[in-house]
Order: C-alpha cells, then sequence, then structure tokens
C-alpha cells in the first residue's frame, strides 16, 4: 500500500494498493472512508482532471487548528465549500496533485519549499534565515538533495569578508537550528548561479557529493582503508578517519546495513550498539581489531549507550518489540546533554519469546 496523509489529518488520508507494475508513477489513490480530498486552483475551483493544483483534505480525521497558532490555524484550515455543514473545514495541504480520469489522485510535489528529510518537515527558508544571520556569509541558498542515504540538505554559500569557516558557521546553525535543520554538506561558492534574468538558477548548482574533499586524518591502517571504502560506497563520498557516518549523511537504514557490511567482510557479528556508540572509521577499526571474544559478549548485551555522561537520572528509551533503537540517536540531539540516554533492543532480550 502507498499510504498518504499529514498529521493535520490524523495521518492517512488517501491510500492505494500497489499491485503489478505501477509504471513510472505510484500515485496516492483514492481518499479513505470519511474523508474527503479535492485538487483545487488558485481560485478553489476543482481542477480538471489531469490538471495540477493544491490537495486538499477534508472529513472527520481533519484537526481542528494548531495549538496557540490561530493565524497559521486561520490560513491552514479553511471552510469546506463543498459540504453542507457550516463547521466543516478543509485543510490545505500545500502538495501539488493531480486527479486522472479514473478519480486516483497522483501526488506531484511541493508547492513551497517545504521539504520531508527523514520524516522531518523541513522549512529550507528559516535554514537559509539561520544562515544569512551570521556575519560569515554574504549570499546562502539550501535545497534538498538527493543521495546513498536518501535525501539530505545542501548548503550553498557565497562568504563573508572573513572568508569561510565551515566548523564556525556550524556553531552558529547549532545555536540556533535543531540537529535535522543542520545541512549535511555546506559549500562556499564565489557567487550563486544565476539565470539570463537574474534569478538563482538551481539546476547549475553544483552535486556536492561529487569531488567533495574529506577533511581530516586519511584512514590509515588496512582496516580503517577497508572500513573507509564502505562508508564511502554506503555514503557516494569520500571520507576521513574521524567522520561521523550520520553527519555525514547516514540514516537508520544505511546503519544497519553498514553493520552487515562489516559483518559479512570481518565474518563476525555486529551488534548496532557498535555502531551508534562509534560511527567513524577510526572507532569501528578499534572494534574490528578487538577480540572475538569482547565483540561476541557485547553482541548480547541489550543496553545500547546513546549518550554518555551527565548527573541527572537517565532516559531508558525501548522500541516496540523486535526492532532497533536507531531513532534513539537523532532523538538523543534534542535532549539535554546531561541525561544520559540508553536504548534497549529486544532482540537482546531474546526477541518477542521475552515479552509473550
Amino acid at each position: 500500500w502507498n499510504l498518504y496523509g499529514p498529521t493535520e489529518c490524523t495521518v492517512y488520508a488517501i491510500g492505494f494498493e500497489v499491485g503489478g507494475d505501477p509504471g513510472s508513477s505510484v500515485p496516492i489513490g483514492w481518499p479513505l472512508e470519511n474523508t474527503t480530498a479535492y485538487v483545487l486552483d488558485p481560485q478553489g475551483e476543482p481542477c480538471p482532471f489531469n490538471i495540477a493544483g493544491e490537495l486538499y483534505l477534508g472529513g472527520d480525521g481533519v484537526a481542528g487548528g494548531y495549538l496557540n497558532r490561530p493565524e497559521l490555524t486561520a490560513e491552514r484550515f479553511v471552510p469546506d465549500p463543498f459540504s453542507t455543514d457550516p463547521e466543516a473545514r478543509l485543510y490545505r495541504t500545500g502538495d501539488r496533485a493531480r486527479v486522472r480520469i479514473d478519480g486516483c489522485i497522483e501526488f506531484l510535489g511541493r508547492l513551497d519549499r517545504q521539504v520531508k528529510i527523514r520524516g522531518f518537515r523541513i522549512e529550507l527558508g528559516e535554514i537559509e534565515a539561520a544562515i544569512g544571520a551570521s556575519d560569515l556569509v554574504r549570499q546562502s541558498v539550501v535545497i534538498d538533495r538527493e543521495g546513498p542515504g536518501g535525501r539530505f540538505l545542501a548548503a550553498y554559500v557565497v562568504p563573508g569578508p572573513g572568508g569561510f569557516d565551515d566548523a564556525a558557521l556550524r556553531a552558529a546553525l547549532a545555536a540556533r537550528l535543531p540537529a535535522r535543520m543542520i545541512p549535511t554538506h555546506i559549500m562556499p561558492l564565489g557567487g550563486l548561479p544565476l539565470t539570463d534574468r537574474g534569478k538563482l538558477d538551481r539546476a547549475a548548482l553544483p552535486d556536492p557529493l561529487e569531488g567533495a574533499e574529506p577533511t581530516g586524518r586519511t584512514p590509515a591502517t588496512s582496516t580503517e582503508r577497508s572500513l573507509a571504502a564502505i562508508f564511502e560506497d554506503l555514503l557516494g563520498r569520500e571520507v576521513h578517519a574521524e567522520g561521523d557516518f550520520f553527519a555525514m549523511g547516514g540514516s537508520s537504514l544505511l546503519a544497519l546495513r553498514l553493520a552487515s557490511r562489516i559483518e559479512a567482510e570481518w565474518r563476525r557479528p555486529v551488534p548496532l550498539a557498535a555502531v551508534l556508540r562509534t560511527p567513524t572509521v577510526e572507532g569501528l577499526a578499534r572494534w574490528v581489531e578487538e577480540e572475538p571474544e569482547t565483540v561476541e559478549t557485547e553482541r548480547h548485551q541489550p543496553v545500547i549507550e546513546i549518550q554518555r555522561g551527565g548527573d541527572r537520572p537517565p532516559l531508558w528509551l525501548m522500541h516496540p518489540i523486535g526492532g532497533h533503537v536507531v531513532y534513539a540517536r537523532w532523538l538523543a540531539d534534542y535532549q539535554d546533554p546531561n541525561v544520559p540516554i540508553f536504548g534497549i533492543e529486544a532482540r537482546g532480550l531474546g526477541g518477542e519469546e521475552a515479552f509473550s
């Protein structure tokens, strides 16, 4: 099933059962029970078949609005002109869509500059505003790009008079933005590419994954070089020995693939805890070179240390039965650094049988 729906409409609103070869595009389908969907033009009129417009959702799942955000609520939750109930509302999704002749709806992207990275909605303009607030940058643009680990954020900046300082700019952004909104790649340019009419030419922005030069120590040992090759294959970019797998674009799914690749290369079980605790080439090289007995003992430990140190009561996280706790790494970015964080993997406790 290909399911579509925003949180504002109680998560799922439209669905399509995929069967056989869906062709070049998988539609999102038809409204679910007690849900209505319309593709409207800027005047609020239904678009003809196969003509793109904005997708509006109605029905029992539509929320009442945003808590303590009356202006945004009024902008996004509008009266439903197609309902006989005067209290009925439609939610403006901000998504482009079109209705096929058979009534099936196709998703075509966003109308604004909102993107979704690892499940988070992100407004690119907010990131550009944060970058622009720094005196290190004269101009900037942020876009989302596709990489081996999925979509990621790339920022292109024209440095200020003092020159480009990646570490200083990232520190400034970290003080204003959550970790998920800090671009994976920040590329300095002499100037932003423009079209003949003087507008930003996004298509001419260089791919940050092509020719990216890693900064840091070059992998030295044979183990580090082998691990670096796996990192580079999964991330699609060159890496250095101290580079953090997740900071360079690694996702939870790629972390599982990384563990699998290491296990296949060195023929020993790889606990996910090893990847989460030391997600660098040099850190994993030390782990690989440990005695097999130590590795085997660690594999059966259900507790995974996510965030060390701190003097506050620890936070314990457990994924639903049989799941991984990779998500906890990103959750830790939003927690007090004085709170130790641990994940518990059900697999290490005997799997589903342990909870039956």
